[in-house]
């Protein structure tokens, strides 16, 4: 038998800096604020039938990863509308910090939903292998090789 959860406020101002951090750093600040309230209002509905003595953090960033998979599903779904080309890099800008930067998060975006989210979960909300496996819905083990693999691909990534 563990401590009933705190009255939702408190939950909620508690965790909302994480799980914010979590949705921008998955899904990008123009679709961050979606994700949020959708997390929010989805933890407000399940949180009377939440066990007592749950792990707060790592429930409320399993429906966060759950609602930044469901964005970059409807994402995939929508046509992309180009105004114009974008600009072509020149090899004196390749090696900037605001281009490795951009490189980064763009690999980090491209890794499968598994990897990204296990990559964003360790990294951007300090979650330990354990949580991000609650996170992610696997065990372990699964958590700690769908990390390991995306640390890989990121480093070829960057390193190209």
């Amino acid at each position: 038998m563990g401590i009933a959860p705190p009255p939702f406020q408190r939950f909620l101002d508690a965790h909302r800096d994480a799980v914010w951090r979590f949705l921008v750093a998955s899904v990008g600040h123009g679709e961050a604020d979606d994700c949020f309230q959708e997390t929010f209002i989805a933890a407000l509905r399940a949180y009377p039938r939440l066990r007592a003595g749950s792990n707060l953090r790592a429930w409320v960033l399993t429906i966060a990863h759950r609602k930044a998979l469901d964005c970059h599903r409807a994402r995939a779904r929508r046509p992309l509308v180009l105004a114009e080309l974008p600009d072509v890099v020149d090899g004196s800008q390749a090696n900037s910090p605001a281009m490795r930067d951009t490189t980064l998060w763009s690999a980090v975006h491209g890794l499968p939903s598994r990897q990204r989210s296990a990559v964003i979960l360790r990294y951007v909300a300090d979650l330990q292998h354990r949580d991000i496996a609650t996170a992610i819905g696997c065990s372990e083990e699964a958590a700690r090789r769908s990390l390991h693999e995306g640390l890989s691909k990121l480093r070829k990534a960057v390193e190209a």
